[in-house]
């Protein structure tokens, strides 16, 4: 049985967060999203605190951090990839 959700890790912005969502529903891996936004502050709380977090049970850890740091080498490839071309 899935333990209680608990935070996994906080999400720079809303792009990582749809594609990390996108992806653990791929998997069927239980998780849910936590924006930040703050209509009071019009998102402003966002820009020090990140975008928001993913929570999940704590037998996922390891693996929905895996997928994030996956997601960053990719992104890392990317630039580079953008940095040889010009």
């Amino acid at each position: 049985m899935a333990g209680s959700p608990e935070r996994i890790a906080v999400l720079d912005d809303e792009v990582q967060a749809q594609m990390l969502h996108a992806i653990l529903r791929d998997r069927g891996i239980p998780h849910a999203m936590q924006s930040y936004h703050s209509r009071a502050y019009d998102g402003l709380f966002q820009l020090g605190a990140g975008w928001g977090h993913v929570e999940a049970p704590p037998e996922y850890r390891e693996e929905i951090l895996q997928v994030i740091a996956d997601m960053d080498d990719v992104e890392e490839d990317d630039l580079d990839a953008a940095h040889e071309a010009t």
